[in-house]
């Protein structure tokens, strides 16, 4: 019994972390975005005239920075075009900021999923715990006549 309740209470406390870390996560990440003070453009692929702070309006604006620039490049990506190439500066810092709101979309995405373990942990404890609660153990008897 002793393992069971060990295991239940490791269970609970790995989920706490979890859930504490995502959300510190999913803070942290929100916040840079706002200090960054990006707003989509009219033209965004999608979300139009939104404040960057999470994972969809930084997705929408890497996608709008891919668009633009492609637009820009007449459809080349950096590595595609001369080294001579002026418009190459642009597709370099449009790859930079694009990679940035990727990352960001991303750290979004691991806190979703470490929240879900997290909620999942702690559901697993409180279950084991539950289960160890209503098991009832076996009786040692004698056998009759023996």
């Amino acid at each position: 019994m002793g393992m069971r309740k060990l295991a239940s209470t490791l269970s609970v406390i790995f989920g706490v972390i979890l859930i504490v870390g995502a959300i510190a996560t999913w803070v942290m990440v929100t916040n840079t975005l706002a200090d960054q003070r990006i707003t989509t453009p009219d033209n965004a692929v999608c979300l139009a005239d939104r404040d960057v702070r999470g994972p969809f309006t930084a997705y929408c604006q890497a996608m709008t920075i891919d668009r633009n620039v492609l637009e820009t490049t007449d459809g080349l990506r950096y590595a595609e075009m001369d080294r001579d190439d002026p418009r190459r500066a642009v597709a370099q810092s449009a790859s930079f900021l694009q990679a940035s709101l990727f990352t960001s979309v991303l750290s979004f995405g691991v806190a979703a999923m470490a929240a879900g373990m997290g909620v999942l942990f702690v559901l697993i404890g409180l279950g084991m715990r539950d289960v160890s609660q209503h098991v009832v153990e076996p009786r040692s008897s004698t056998p009759a006549g023996g």
